[in-house]
């Protein structure tokens, strides 16, 4: 959150010393501060995050197929999955944000602290080479890539419900957000999923609109099993 961050302390929180501190301050930067901020790094960020990460999976699961390991990629560079490593190395106090970011809490956003992240990876990569950025990332993703496991590559609800409509010719669901309650950092939704299928109509709730779709998905296909 300073414009005039630690840079000593920063590089230890991260376990990487810059030979160009200029990449790490730029891969710091929202574009809300500054003309030259981190978009091109984060785009290379996510690029090798995403070559790194596919290339550990398809050598830990040998047994997986193609769409297990793409549901296990997505959730291994998920927004959430990186706003947390973010938050676990304690990027948020080191974000240089422009004033209007500041005081809605960007430094707290974890759209923003995700961005970051692949954009010290890009910046990482830059300052040093493919193999050095692929071990950093591999350092940063130890605890996440041990705790892994196969069964976190399961459909998602939303997509098992979908499929069985589908496969027996069924509509697809429709979901509508029926209220909201909380301030923005903390808000609650519900949506309501109705299926042609059996007339069903369940309502479901969560942190942000696709939790609560899910969820209510969920309760889709319990109902819909139980009916059966």
């Amino acid at each position: 959150m300073s414009i005039k961050p630690n840079f000593d302390l920063l590089q230890k929180a991260i376990d990487y010393k810059f030979k160009e501190l200029s990449l790490l301050k730029q891969a710091l930067t929202h574009r809300s501060a500054h003309h030259k901020h981190n978009e091109r790094l984060e785009f290379l960020g996510d690029a090798i995050l995403g070559s790194v990460i596919a290339t550990e999976l398809y050598t830990k699961f040998p047994k997986a197929d193609e769409g297990q390991l793409s549901r296990l990629r997505a959730f291994l560079v998920k927004e959430k999955a990186l706003s947390e490593l973010a938050t676990e190395l304690n990027f948020s106090q080191f974000l240089i944000l422009g004033s209007g970011e500041l005081k809605s809490g960007g430094f707290r956003r974890a759209s923003i602290l995700s961005d970051t992240f692949e954009a010290i990876i890009g910046a990482v990569l830059l300052d040093s080479d493919y193999q050095t950025a692929q071990h950093y990332i591999l350092n940063l993703y130890q605890q996440k890539l041990t705790s892994l496991s196969l069964t976190m590559a399961e459909k998602d609800p939303k997509t098992k419900l979908q499929e069985w409509l589908q496969a027996r010719s069924h509509n697809t669901p429709v979901y509508d957000v029926t209220r909201s309650a909380g301030k923005d950092h903390a808000k609650t939704y519900w949506v309501k999923c109705r299926l042609d299928y059996q007339n069903i109509q369940v309502e479901g709730f969560g942190a942000s609109r696709r939790k609560a779709e899910q969820d209510a998905a969920d309760k889709a296909m319990n109902q819909i099993k139980t009916e059966k």
